[in-house]
């Protein structure tokens, strides 16, 4: 069985790989895309560049690799059926479902390195493109001159003509620049020549005027123009093209997405604590008593709370050094002291304060839970794609590639609109983030079983599919039930 084993899943592996690297491709192209406009045009190196590519691959790949487990599965088996292999290995005592167990555990160990992978290489992969992003959108845009027309070296200040432009030497003909940064002095300078020039840091204009004369108004008399000539004369821009400035630490903020699992699992318990205070003083204020005012409405700790207590418990080797601060004790509760006040006489600003408070803390709590039962569930697609995938392409083995799209297309898109919904839903408080997060991965996961437990009963006929032999037989007994 060993032999047969690995026969199986060496099917898997260059579907697998393939569909990998297209959708991986095709969603890495679509990002880049979107943030085009945001890389060109501001002389950043390649190197720059690089890293913008490198650091996106973790986003897409996230998402890239459930949907490949689903495509290899149903092409490796839809192949293995359409070639009858799959008959021959029941000729030989071993069984459709037993040929799918070394997939299933494969896609195990893929959900136990998508686990691994969405807590901590993509949090921190999110959380340095985010900074490299703010890092570039800092960075002026290369400037670029064009001839014949007044360009805006300078917004609102520095404006320059020029009636040629030559490529490659950076040269200037008839230069005109028009200088309106002081409002009671402004000039014009006008020269035959000129050359542009960047200072040694690339921030800083230096333009090199041949041949020319300079026009301005007086100092005290606005009536008054003062000419002067120039051999050559050189005016310095500063600040027209900022360079990348990459500062680590200037970016102390992190989103949902830029966490670890642990690092969400002690800001839920931090704004639990933070919420039960305000729900206590909300309650105490309502004129409810100081025993029933700390009946907070509790926080499952869901798997995020069991996986930080497993990871801790087996070694800080795996865990982030965040991790540390969520293992607070289970037992902490917030406690708050307030005067009961009389509802009738109570300030309604007041305790509207109050009830925004607790609901803007909970949003929080159930933002972060949300971002939690998310990676767990996205990483649990691998099994569930599997579950799924081996039972349909078994029951049309005649399918071929264009089963293997269309049952992709459809599953991917009743996940990935089952996952937005359920993200939908849990923001605005109407179910819960776990119900939310898995109830997708639920519903295809009982689909797959059934469809797994129903292998066996396929149609044997080689001239159709089971389609067409159960439309055949849902005809014969239509004509059976007419009457003569």
């Amino acid at each position: 069985m060993k032999i047969v084993s690995r026969y199986i899943l060496r099917e898997h592996v260059g579907p697998l790989l393939f569909a990998l690297s297209a959708l991986t491709s095709l969603l890495l192209l679509n990002f880049v895309a979107k943030r085009f406009g945001d890389l060109v045009g501001k002389g950043l190196p390649w190197t720059v560049i690089a890293e913008f590519l490198s650091l996106s691959v973790p986003f897409t790949l996230a998402m890239t690799l459930p949907m490949a487990v689903l495509v290899a599965t149903l092409h490796a088996f839809s192949r293995l059926a359409s070639e009858n292999e799959i008959t021959a290995f029941k000729a030989n005592g071993v069984s459709a479902r037993r040929l799918m167990v070394p997939v299933i555990f494969a896609s195990l160990g893929l959900t136990l390195f998508m686990v691994w992978f969405n807590d901590q290489v993509l949090p921190r992969a999110n959380h340095r493109l985010a900074t490299l992003q703010s890092d570039i959108a800092r960075v002026k845009p290369t400037l670029a001159l064009s001839e014949q027309v007044i360009n805006e070296v300078v917004p609102r200040q520095l404006f320059l003509r020029a009636a040629r432009v030559i490529s490659g030497t950076n040269k200037l003909r008839d230069v005109t620049i028009y200088d309106l940064g002081v409002p009671t002095k402004r000039r014009t300078i006008i020269a035959d020549s000129g050359l542009l020039t960047f200072n040694e840091t690339g921030e800083d204009l230096l333009l090199r005027l041949y041949h020319g004369s300079t026009t301005e108004l007086g100092d005290t008399d606005p009536k008054r123009l003062q000419r002067s000539f120039f051999v050559e004369d050189v005016i310095r821009v500063r600040g027209v093209a900022r360079r990348l400035d990459r500062n680590e630490d200037r970016m102390q903020y992190k989103s949902d997405r830029e966490m670890s699992v642990c690092e969400m699992v002690s800001r839920v318990r931090e704004a639990r604590i933070q919420r039960d205070s305000a729900w206590v003083r909300l309650r105490i204020a309502e004129g409810a008593s100081t025993t029933r005012a700390a009946e907070a409405p509790p926080v499952p700790p869901g798997v995020g709370g069991f996986y930080c207590t497993v990871v801790t418990r087996v070694g800080s080797w795996l865990a982030p050094r965040e991790a540390v601060a969520a293992t607070l004790p289970q037992g902490t509760s917030a406690t708050a002291t307030g005067t009961r006040i009389d509802p009738a006489t109570a300030d309604p600003s007041a305790l509207a304060g109050m009830v925004l408070e607790v609901r803007m803390v909970q949003g929080t709590i159930d933002q972060y839970r949300v971002e939690i039962e998310k990676k767990f569930a996205i990483a649990t697609a691998c099994l569930v794609f599997v579950l799924i995938g081996a039972p349909v392409a078994l029951r049309f083995p005649r399918g071929g590639v264009g089963l293997t799209i269309g049952v992709s297309l459809g599953v991917f898109g009743l996940y990935y609109v089952g996952l937005l919904a359920g993200e939908a839903l849990a923001d605005r408080d109407v179910v819960g983030p776990a119900i939310a997060m898995w109830s997708t991965n639920f519903l295809l996961a009982i689909v797959g079983l059934v469809l797994i437990a129903r292998i066996g009963s396929e149609g044997a006929t080689s001239r159709g599919s089971e389609t067409s032999e159960w439309w055949r037989r849902v005809l014969e007994r239509v004509r059976r039930r007419r009457p003569a």
